[in-house]
């Protein structure tokens, strides 16, 4: 879908919006391209939840980022996700028997089951303790609510 299509009636800048996320990354130091499309990620977070269970959840999501922040690829097709598990240093076939049997549907299904009790609306949020921080926010924020959450 266009992200012209996904925010149609809202009065969302979506230039604006792509050039303040353009800025965060690069102040991060973060690949981001340019990009008109949104796609589908459930298939890639049921294959990160396999790349965590293979011990290479880090590799995985830092791949499937770069494929889609970077190079604006399609995350939901099965085939550019078997291609992003590969990059990853994870076996391509295991990759692809994991998509067409969807063996870790349930386990997906059930991380979002908690954040919608949790009351989880955004990407990312960060709970510690009875706390919760909403939104990508700088490192000074993140060590703040780290600290306050450890005072708690």
């Amino acid at each position: 879908m266009t992200l012209e299509a996904l925010f149609k009636g809202r009065m969302v800048d979506i230039s604006g919006m792509m050039a303040r996320l353009r800025d965060a990354a690069k102040a991060e130091g973060l690949p981001f391209g340019e990009r008109n499309m949104t796609y589908n990620s459930r298939l890639a977070q049921e294959l990160s939840k396999w790349a965590e269970a293979k011990g290479n959840i880090e590799a995985f999501n830092h791949a499937v980022f770069h494929a889609y922040f970077a190079e604006g690829r399609n995350i939901g097709e099965v085939n550019e996700l078997i291609e992003v598990a590969k990059a990853a240093g994870l076996d391509p076939e295991e990759a692809q028997q994991v998509l067409k049997e969807r063996s870790f549907e349930r386990a997906v299904d059930g991380d979002w089951e908690r954040s919608r009790r949790m009351g989880i609306r955004a990407v990312p949020t960060f709970v510690m303790n009875d706390q919760i921080l909403v939104g990508a926010q700088p490192e000074a924020a993140l060590d703040e609510f780290i600290r306050s959450g450890m005072r708690h």
